[in-house]
């Protein structure tokens, strides 16, 4: 992957190469079945790039938008996953906290053949460049879990506003929030049965999660190998710090979570994508957040002053603190891995 592409042009070339469609399986009533090996591949090769926020943007279009966008009529399907344009999900609500997906305030009006949309989403990835929004809307009041809708909204529709996210992270990401004020759409524009959208979702997060372990094994072990170059080169009282015991059994502690990870996710790819295991996937989300941001501040913490540079592992660092929030908290996925612990531990016994 030439290290001069970002952002749209990355999705651009998968998509024309073929691999993006390459990545799932098969193509369902209720949307695309992902190939864990695949889909690693090709996060482990736009990781290489190391522009973070370009890798993001792959992940959540293949691992979640992909799959939910196979459900709708039209050609926006075909034209995102060839590489024609990109599309964007957007879940993220402006009236609630992340994680509180059935407190959005985004509201879609189901009146006969025309929808009517209003409400707002933020920090949207692809949003400033994408040519569809997958958007996750309320239909009735509540918060039950068959109260909301997906609804595909052309960008240039009429009433659809985005602002750029005001941050310099993830800068390849093309983050953004999204504003829908008196938006109208034929009715073909909402996916699947009205009240499916949250059942929908639950199917395919897990993928993401599957997909944010395989970029977190990738990212860590490629900032792994560049800092034992480092630590080999760089010395202290004539003596490189690489061979100094605390830091090689530190490395190592690194090292071994990271193995871990992979393992973890090799072991559990399948239960994710072929059942759908929300229990799985919470372990895998967990796992991330509890790994990514460990190793990586060790492995800052070694470069010393240098990882303040505008390109250092301080930067990096910053940036994966991604894992740990987008696509649910790690504090979230505890809790919903401690709700499963039972089964867990019968699985571990057997």
């Amino acid at each position: 992957m030439d290290s001069g592409a970002r952002g749209g042009e990355v999705w651009r070339r998968l998509g024309e190469a073929g691999v993006l469609r390459e990545q799932y399986r098969r193509r369902t009533a209720t949307g695309l079945v992902a190939d864990p090996g695949r889909l690693g591949a090709t996060l482990r090769a736009v990781d290489a790039r190391g522009d973070n926020g370009v890798t993001l943007s792959v992940l959540v279009q293949s691992a979640s938008a992909l799959p939910i966008l196979a459900t709708a009529p039209g050609p926006a399907f075909d034209r995102a996953i060839d590489g024609e344009c990109e599309v964007a999900l957007a879940a993220t609500d402006a009236a609630a906290a992340g994680s509180d997906l059935t407190g959005l305030g985004t509201e879609v009006d189901l009146d006969g053949d025309v929808v009517r949309l209003e409400g707002a989403k933020r920090w949207v990835t692809t949003a400033t460049r994408a040519a569809y929004f997958l958007v996750l809307a309320r239909h009735r009041p509540g918060r039950h879990f068959t109260a909301f809708t997906w609804v595909l909204v052309p960008a240039d529709a009429a009433g659809v506003r985005v602002t750029p996210a005001a941050t310099t992270l993830l800068a390849g990401a093309g983050l953004g929030h999204v504003e829908f004020s008196g938006v109208r759409l034929p009715s073909s524009a909402v996916l699947g049965r009205p009240g499916r959208g949250l059942a929908l979702f639950a199917r395919h997060m897990g993928t993401e999660r599957l997909a944010g372990a395989q970029w977190a094994t990738a990212l860590t072990s490629r900032v792994l190998a560049q800092t034992r170059t480092a630590l080999s080169r760089r010395e202290v009282d004539g003596r490189a710090l690489w061979d100094h015991d605390t830091v090689r059994q530190e490395f190592a502690r690194c090292l071994v979570r990271v193995r871990e990870l992979r393992a973890l996710y090799e072991a559990l790819g399948e239960r994710v994508v072929e059942e759908h295991d929300l229990t799985s996937a919470a372990v895998l989300k967990a796992a991330v957040g509890l790994t990514a941001d460990d190793v990586l501040s060790r492995c800052a913490r070694w470069r010393g002053a240098d990882g303040f540079a505008d390109d250092g592992l301080q930067l990096l660092r910053a940036e994966a603190a991604v894992f740990g929030i987008g696509g649910g908290v790690t504090e979230l996925m505890l809790g919903a891995v401690a709700d499963g612990a039972e089964a867990l531990l019968a699985d571990l016994r057997a």
